[in-house]
């Protein structure tokens, strides 16, 4: 099935597990967060512990890495807590290696965590959609470029935008005693990690350092607070936007289907793009011909008025 709510998970307490998968150097522990059943996408907590190398290769899917505390070696380049990394499936990284330890967050996303050595990136690879900062140096925090708008104190800073979803990783802070007092559900699910700091939400508590929350599409939640501050990486499969209202009673197909009614008289082209299914697949470069994305294709409008796409039916996975 896909990933379920988990909505509030701590994980400190919890034990590492050793990672015994196929492919993946000795000397990595791991704990789950969440993962869908039905492709193998997770996301982990990781642990490398001291002296830990892994080859030059690449993953069979897209994967996001950031470091939370240590540091890991990426061919020559030391990279510190706050170091992010989105690594598109083919795209191989030089020999990454961490001599005195270090835990990250690490995401695979449309399939089940993979790796193989390489000294090159596949020939489908899409290397110039790689990304590689410091979260922490470098980058200014900026009011939120949700819509509609999060209430004054919480600031973000966007580390990867998907052309193709809308979907994006964020590094995103709450000031002492932020305050909103409206509920809110939104389209694409959403996932968090505080790193730092915890926060409240009517519905599900206190979520301190350590926490998590893989919330699927049309889940209320709100009226939220923080009293001292709070430091925490998100993530969205799809755009984001805010579905503001004051009633915390209404369900998930009621928020649904208020929601398609919203998009239907906003974007009746949109709506009508979504409602065909079968949209916004990763590419997939072991099939190129399946998914149109790939090569910049757009729907094609036929005269019964419905719109049709050169998409497959399976989303990106690693063929066995």
């Amino acid at each position: 099935m896909p990933r379920p709510h988990i909505e509030p998970y701590v994980e400190l307490n919890d034990p590492w597990k050793k990672q015994t998968l196929p492919g993946f150097p000795k000397g990595m522990r791991y704990k789950v967060l969440s993962l869908d059943n039905e492709t193998g996408a997770c996301s982990l907590k990781v642990l490398y512990e001291p002296g830990y190398r892994q080859p030059p290769g690449m993953s069979y899917t897209e994967f996001e890495l950031f470091v939370l505390t240590g540091s890991i070696q990426v061919g020559d380049q030391v990279h510190g807590p706050g170091s992010y990394f989105c690594v598109p499936a083919g795209v191989h990284l030089a020999e990454l290696s961490s001599p005195r330890g270090a835990q990250a967050l690490l995401y695979f996303n449309y399939s089940e965590p993979s790796f193989v050595e390489s000294d090159t990136d596949h020939p489908q690879a899409e290397r110039q959609r790689l990304v590689s900062v410091n979260a922490y140096e470098g980058m200014q925090w900026s009011s939120t470029h949700f819509f509609p708008a999060t209430a004054p104190g919480c600031l973000v800073k966007v580390l990867r935008f998907d052309p193709r979803t809308h979907g994006f990783t964020f590094l995103y802070c709450m000031t002492p005693n932020f305050w909103q007092d409206n509920i809110s559900y939104h389209d694409c699910c959403e996932e968090s990690y505080h790193i730092w700091g915890s926060s409240w939400m009517m519905q599900f508590g206190d979520l301190p350092t350590g926490g998590y929350f893989w919330r699927p599409p049309y889940i209320n939640h709100g009226a939220f607070a923080c009293k001292l501050g709070t430091l925490a990486l998100g993530r969205t499969d799809s755009q984001l936007y805010n579905h503001f209202h004051f009633n915390p009673w209404t369900t998930p197909d009621e928020n649904r289907e208020r929601a398609a009614a919203r998009m239907q008289n906003w974007k009746p082209e949109l709506y009508t793009w979504v409602a065909t299914g079968e949209h916004n697949h990763p590419v997939d470069f072991e099939f190129p011909g399946e998914h149109g994305h790939a090569h910049g294709d757009t729907p094609h409008h036929h005269g019964d008025g419905k719109v049709k796409h050169s998409h497959g039916r399976r989303p990106w996975r690693k063929r066995r």
